[in-house]
């Protein structure tokens, strides 16, 4: 009975989403020029006004647009530009709008990327993507198929479906354009099984608001290899299906405070989580001997973990106005498993540098992502071994980025951006890239 009630609940949710569909196609497009692009948040404009009466009765749609070009002055062996782009469509429904459904809301996304990765084309070595849009597939992705129900007040939520994890654990934005700085850090580590957008999967979430601008949570995500599989991604990536082979659950846990300083906000975080799933040891075989000594397959670790820290505070201007806010974000994998186990980032974004560009922004951030050291001493002995001569990166690869954001309406913003990319991949045998890029994002 209770599978039965799901099923009707997203087929009407789906239902829904169809036919607001049907009405935004039906809305004139001199309608749409007509709105004052210089103030909407949306580049098409009200629709006529159906968008705030779509809004009205519990309709939001998402529909947006992003690029990302890049070309590398040094590093690599080959000069290169290369540019990759995401598209988004999606909505969300307020479901207590549209069938009395109180505290609940609906949301579905679909996205589809495209283009080429300049660090994998230039051989630069990098770990970290120079192009944070790019991966997962080239190809269309279920991203967000979910329900959240708010009780108590709206103290409690509750969330199930098709979910990605960084949307709420580690949550943190994407304004830069190197990897290192955007989204949920440890799925920058361990991304085999902390699966960031545009991935989904099958997942549950609670989460407990406190009276005191705290709150706590806890999520349980499938694991499954095939989530982060392109070839799979490519044939299966935008079906709601659930595919043979799940390994176990990635159950992260996460508090966090919500502070004023000086009355401006700030957002700190931190949160440790347990995969189940076991893992393969980077250094030690079926024996716990040195297996690249021995060449006998991997010890098989019971389950990976790992823990992190992000804090984000606006410390000059008016709260959630002009002003600057700094970062700090690091994260630590398990050593026994994870062959990138510590990344660390620090930063500031200023809004509204010009007085007269109040909705431009600046940012700098540098970071490092450190090369687990015991699987570089497993490579180094398998190498004399073998007489391989495969590198064997145990240091950190550390990243610098400059960004100007232009924003000329509300919908559009560009961003160019100079990269610095130092012993890229954790290795001093890869030459250190100097990348100037260029981010685009619009909303429609």
């Amino acid at each position: 009975m209770a599978k039965h009630n799901r099923l009707m609940c997203l087929r009407r949710c789906l239902a829904g989403l169809g036919a607001v569909v049907a009405a935004m196609f039906a809305v004139g497009a001199a309608e749409a020029q007509a709105d004052d692009i210089a103030t909407s948040p949306y580049l098409s404009g009200d629709w006529g006004g159906q968008r705030q009466q779509l809004a009205a009765r519990g309709v939001v749609f998402n529909l947006g647009y992003g690029s990302q070009l890049a070309h590398n002055v040094s590093g690599g062996t080959d000069r290169l530009t290369r540019y990759t782009d995401q598209w988004e469509f999606g909505a969300t429904l307020d479901l207590d709008k549209r069938w009395g459904w109180q505290g609940t809301t609906f949301q579905f996304t679909m996205t589809d990327r495209n283009g080429r990765n300049l660090g994998a084309d230039a051989r630069i070595g990098n770990n970290m993507l120079i192009q944070e849009v790019y991966g997962r597939g080239q190809t269309w992705h279920l991203t967000q198929m979910w329900l959240n129900r708010k009780l108590l007040d709206e103290r409690l939520e509750l969330k199930f479906g098709r979910m990605t994890v960084g949307e709420d654990f580690f949550s943190f934005s994407c304004d830069f354009q190197n990897l290192t700085f955007c989204s949920a850090q440890p799925g920058n580590l361990v991304g085999s099984y902390w699966v960031n957008w545009p991935t989904s999967q099958w997942a549950a979430r609670v989460k407990y608001h406190t009276a005191g601008n705290s709150y706590l949570q806890l999520g349980v995500y499938q694991v499954n290899p095939k989530y982060v599989d392109d070839d799979y991604a490519r044939h299966n990536g935008w079906k709601p299906n659930n595919p043979s082979g799940t390994t176990g659950a990635l159950i992260p846990l996460e508090a966090g405070w919500q502070p004023r300083w000086r009355g401006l906000p700030g957002i700190y975080k931190i949160g440790a989580w347990y995969n189940t799933s076991n893992g393969d040891d980077l250094y030690l075989d079926v024996n716990s001997n040195p297996r690249g000594l021995t060449g006998l397959g991997p010890l098989e670790r019971s389950g990976q973990y790992g823990a992190y820290l992000s804090l984000q505070q606006q410390v000059t201007g008016t709260a959630n106005g002009r002003g600057a806010t700094v970062f700090l974000n690091f994260t630590q994998a398990d050593r026994n498993t994870a062959q990138l186990d510590r990344q660390l980032a620090i930063g500031v974004q200023y809004k509204g540098p010009f007085e007269d560009r109040p909705q431009d922004s600046l940012g700098l951030a540098v970071g490092a992502t450190h090369n687990n050291g015991r699987y570089a001493d497993f490579v180094n002995q398998n190498n004399s071994r073998t007489g391989g001569n495969t590198v064997a990166a145990g240091s950190d690869e550390y990243v610098g980025e400059l960004y100007y954001a232009w924003t000329p309406v509300p919908s559009v913003s560009v961003r160019p951006n100079v990269q610095y990319i130092r012993h890229p991949g954790g290795t001093t045998r890869n030459d250190d890239a100097f990348v100037i890029g260029l981010k685009t994002i619009v909303t429609f």
